[in-house]
């Protein structure tokens, strides 16, 4: 049984460092050629794609922007128990082996290939890395079978007298260690042998370390925070309000009235953050048009611009979360370049596409409406961050991210809802989705202890492009109270209030309602994210002590 559990551990770790080498040769392959098809990153890619609804909402609630890391290690998992399957059956016969990363050759090369904008050259990396990885799994399998033949080859056959009689003329102490036995001074016949197992082992940890590092180094230079921080934003032709400090209320911890960059919520479907040099960017403009566009970042940086105070909110975001925030933007008018492209007749869809193939579906009788649908290059005085869509995205005021804010954008045709479904509409999100009303409380905190008295309860409320015009919070299911509202810039923001409420001891449960420019109220029944956005009232318990 030991000796089973000992040839199980060796063939899993030899399927492990098989593994690591091909990955990390991979990278290197990346990381030289400048292709996209790293393997790992690729499955990783295809199974957010394949990920159905509910778990995709139950990741984003429960890691947040998390959510991509812990996917990734999840894949790592995966493939470490694939690769210590494929050692221990290379153990016992290399073609099982060798046929075991054929399989995960053939996983990586699909789902590189089925990546928006692959090219056959995606796969080199994924082919090299796999030849690597069968290299290294075949040094190993002889490296660990080497004792055992030596022992094999070293042993007596049954039918053979363990000593040797004696030559004539010899005595018994001078013939010599009997066959089968260790020689004198030495050790066992496999000491040898695994030595030359623990340096192949070596040298597999080397070429994988090295490999993942170099390619590492060399992918770096694809970023383009360098060429970022270069960029000087032009002057916008229509300047925001100046900032008023009637906009943030005097109460610590409630959400500042402008969300710095930092903080701003981040919900995609990238697994590695697109980098787009902004010299090598262009973004078309087809379809359904009189006359294609095709626009670079320096002719973009060029149009009048606009600044616009706007709140951003994720269709993942439940009642009370986290995934809403406002800041000030700079870019050029949507509308303006849809008319110059001279929208045909029928087309009621803006299919915009990112670097990476996501899609995004925003209707055109919104855009052209009037309101600030931007084309957006920066965020709160800088250049967009990559992780917001560094070089250009899209931003829509009242719409949901998912079919209106499309990060590092490049293409948008000019179609029909009928003939075109966006990323997310595929999978049964609505086609239309303006951000419900929605308010929060962000002070106190759920299951806070706070003292007894006059005590603040305060949050924001949001309903872009709609505006907030009342605020009401109450106590334990009794009356409702209005809360002071902070100024604000425009109808397109989020909008701080507070309550200042008479705090008694016990367990006491608060709940918020707000009520928007349109005279509609927050329902008080929650409904899900899927598939338009939650709603309903946000509550939260505390004690008062």
């Amino acid at each position: 049984m030991r000796g089973l559990l000992g040839a199980a551990a060796i063939g899993a770790l030899t399927g492990l460092l098989a593994a690591a080498a091909a990955i990390g040769v991979a990278r290197l392959v990346a990381g030289i050629t400048g292709s996209a098809g790293e393997p790992v990153i690729a499955v990783g890619s295809a199974a957010i794609d394949l990920t159905p609804v509910p778990v995709k909402d139950f990741a984003i609630q429960h890691f947040g922007s998390h959510d991509k890391t812990v996917l990734l290690a999840g894949i790592y998992v995966v493939l470490a128990l694939f690769a210590m399957v494929i050692g221990i059956l290379a153990r016992r016969r290399l073609a099982y082996g060798l046929a075991g990363l054929a399989v995960f050759a053939a996983l990586g090369i699909a789902a590189v290939e089925t990546r928006p904008f692959s090219g056959p050259g995606d796969a080199v990396p994924t082919l090299v890395g796999v030849a690597a990885g069968a290299l290294v799994l075949l040094l190993l399998v002889r490296a660990a079978a080497a004792p055992a033949a030596r022992r094999a080859e070293t042993s007596p056959p049954a039918t053979e007298p363990a000593v040797v009689p004696p030559r004539p003329g010899v005595q018994p102490d001078e013939a010599g260690p009997a066959r089968g036995t260790p020689a004198s001074g030495g050790g066992t016949a496999g000491a040898p042998d695994r030595r030359g197992f623990l340096l192949t082992a070596a040298g597999a940890v080397a070429l994988a370390a090295g490999g993942a590092g170099a390619g590492q180094a060399l992918l770096s230079r694809f970023n383009v925070s360098t060429a970022r921080s270069a960029i000087r934003l032009p002057r916008p032709a229509v300047t925001g309000p100046a900032p008023s400090g009637g906009a943030e209320l005097a109460v610590p911890g409630i959400s500042p009235f402008t969300t710095t960059n930092g903080s701003f919520y981040r919900v995609d479907t990238a697994l590695s953050l697109p980098q787009v040099p902004p010299e090598q960017w262009r973004l078309r403009v087809h379809g359904m048009v009189e006359r294609e566009l095709d626009i670079t970042f320096d002719q973009l940086l060029k149009r009048p611009l606009t600044e616009a105070d706007i709140t951003l909110a994720c269709v993942s975001n439940q009642v009370g979360g986290p995934y809403v925030g406002n800041a000030r933007w700079l870019g050029a008018s949507l509308a303006a370049l849809l008319r110059e492209a001279r929208v045909r007749r029928g087309a009621d869809q803006i299919l915009s596409t990112s670097s990476d193939g996501w899609t995004c579906g925003t209707p055109i009788e919104t855009v052209m409406d009037g309101r600030n649908a931007l084309l957006a290059v920066g965020m709160n005085g800088q250049p967009l961050p990559v992780a917001h869509g560094f070089p250009a995205r899209m931003l829509v005021p009242e719409l949901y991210g998912y079919v209106s804010a499309t990060k590092w954008v490049v293409d948008l045709e000019i179609t029909t809802f009928a003939a075109q479904k966006s990323y997310w509409v595929q999978r049964g999100y609505s086609t239309r989705a303006p951000i419900k009303t929605e308010s929060r409380i962000d002070v106190p905190k759920p299951l806070a202890q706070v003292k007894a008295g006059r005590t603040p309860v305060a949050g924001v409320a949001w309903a872009p492009h709609r505006g907030i015009d009342a605020v009401q919070v109450r106590a334990d299911n009794g009356s409702w109270h209005d809360a002071r509202l902070a100024a604000v810039p425009g109808i397109d923001t989020w909008r701080q209030w507070v309550w200042e409420w008479d705090a008694r001891p016990g367990l006491h449960t608060l709940a918020v309602r707000t009520t928007d420019g349109t005279h509609a109220t927050q329902p008080s029944r929650r409904v899900p994210i899927f598939p338009n956005g939650a709603t309903g009232w946000d509550t939260v318990t505390v004690t008062v002590t």
